[in-house]
């Protein structure tokens, strides 16, 4: 784990997993991919993860020795899960995912942020844990009886922890509550642009979450919230959802109107530009339409960083939907975190059991 992050929204990261593979356009100049390959040599802590080109080769390893730092740790953080990985890539078994769902079950002081660029497998693996052949073994009276008002989730995963962990965890400070979903677990998506909305937002909001959340960085184009592909089908019939209100859109009379609640809603938005050698610029009109959207929707905004570029009157320009604007390439701690000279630094509100 790295205490003091530099990543705005977080206090620490955890990497039980190492390695991953591109997915979208977003991926085209991964940060971590950059770190993996200058640590990728014989006998470093990358090696084999990476392919000839520089890209991950979509190996992935589990780091024995990282899995019990969270419980280690006494006093309280958010810590961003996996910054250099994807806890739902498709390379990561099931019972990995819930071994690390059980250290974060059992570290319940903290608050664990998972981002992941696949929803879908996210939602795949809470629908097998639902199914597991060993739920018959917590999903009990008896368990009710010693633990009243308790799930059986937490239990369950906590039990799988137990088996991944350095001596089975022994000697390390466990506060597992039983609720579900865990108040402590942040899930969120990434998306860089409406595509990559469309495609994993709805499936963020039919999976079972204390907080959900969409990291809009490296933003790339416009995102509208308010008006996003039902691709996972959280009301039957309603192909659009405004995911910043919870409700679908109501397509069978002559006008588009959200009436159809889907139970569920994003709880915090971040933006953010890309940084690195080859960063691309964010137009302005990108980050204020979303940062618009939020205050509209009383829904929390973190404007996390504009990048490498700061929009001003040089080139290159960017295209958006206000027209062009051009933008100067002054390093990302020059550029700073001001939306129109305002410091935007909003959190969700968890009321913790």
């Amino acid at each position: 784990m790295a205490d003091k992050s530099q990543i705005e929204w977080t206090d620490a990261t955890w990497n039980p997993i190492r390695g991953c593979s591109r997915v979208s356009e977003g991926c085209r100049h991964c940060y971590a991919e950059t770190v993996a390959q200058r640590f990728s040599g014989p006998g470093q802590p990358y090696e084999g993860l990476i392919a000839k080109g520089g890209q991950w080769n979509g190996e992935v390893v589990v780091v024995d020795h990282k899995l019990d730092e969270p419980c280690r740790w006494t006093r309280p953080r958010r810590i961003f899960v996996n910054s250099m990985s994807d806890l739902f890539h498709e390379s990561v078994p099931f019972e990995v995912v819930a071994g690390i769902f059980g250290i974060m079950a059992a570290a319940s002081w903290h608050t664990f942020q998972v981002l992941t660029k696949r929803p879908e497998r996210a939602r795949e693996f809470f629908e097998w844990m639902d199914n597991h052949h060993e739920r018959r073994h917590f999903d009990t009276q008896r368990l009710n009886a010693q633990h009243p008002g308790c799930d059986w989730r937490p239990f369950f995963l906590a039990d799988i922890a137990s088996r991944i962990l350095p001596n089975c965890g022994a000697g390390l400070r466990v506060e597992l509550k039983g609720e579900w979903p865990l108040d402590n677990v942040w899930l969120g998506v990434s998306v860089e642009d409406q595509a990559a909305a469309d495609a994993r937002i709805s499936h963020l909001l039919n999976t079972p979450a204390a907080v959900r959340f969409v990291s809009a960085e490296p933003l790339l184009g416009v995102v509208e919230m308010t008006q996003v592909s039902n691709t996972a089908a959280l009301a039957e019939g309603q192909p659009w959802i405004n995911a910043l209100g919870g409700y679908a859109w109501d397509c069978t009379g002559p006008d588009y109107v959200d009436t159809c609640s889907i139970g569920s809603r994003l709880d915090w938005v971040i933006v953010g530009g890309e940084s690195g050698k080859q960063a691309r610029p964010m137009h302005p009109e990108w980050a204020r339409k979303l940062r618009d959207q939020c205050a509209a929707g009383d829904v929390p905004f973190l404007f996390k960083q504009w990048g490498e570029w700061l929009p001003d009157n040089q080139n290159p320009s960017i295209s958006g939907p206000s027209g062009d604007t051009q933008a100067i390439r002054v390093g990302k701690k020059a550029a700073g975190r001001l939306l129109d000279g305002k410091l935007h630094d909003e959190y969700p509100e968890v009321a913790h059991g």
